[in-house]
């Protein structure tokens, strides 16, 4: 069963960032308890990196902290610090989006499950979260 997939735009604060991402209008976001999810209070939803498109004028405005792994790049703007995405350690072939940084208007549902980054290796054996990240081929299904 395909679900409908639509453009929703979106971007920080102040609106220097500004990006567009193709995703059904029904989301699953998944809320972390890593320390730094944790601190931010950040809500994102996962989708493969070619399904987000960063709008070129924003490059300039973006900064990015790694810690850890380093895998995941937390990207936040620059001038009013809001992180809208960012590439999580779970999905590093994905975009993060945060759901509440999408314009109003195309976001109809928003299902929030919860992901332990505290305990990162364990919950992410457990919840799937890395195929949200993953091309699906309706031609298979």
């Amino acid at each position: 069963m395909g679900s409908e997939i639509i453009v929703h735009n979106g971007g920080c604060h102040c609106r220097r960032i500004r990006w567009q991402v193709r995703a059904p209008p029904s989301v699953v976001a998944w809320q972390c308890n890593c320390s730094d999810c944790f601190m931010r209070g950040n809500t994102h939803f996962i989708v493969p990196s070619r399904e987000f498109e960063l709008n070129k004028d924003s490059t300039q405005f973006i900064t990015t902290y790694t810690f850890g792994t380093h895998t995941a790049k937390h990207t936040f703007c620059k001038v009013c610090g809001i992180t809208s995405f960012y590439i999580p350690r779970s999905n590093p072939d994905g975009v993060a989006v945060t759901f509440r940084c999408v314009d109003p208007g195309t976001l109809k549902h928003v299902e929030i499950k919860q992901f332990d980054g505290g305990n990162w290796e364990s919950s992410f054996g457990r919840t799937g979260i890395s195929s949200c990240s993953k091309i699906v081929d309706e031609k298979a299904e």
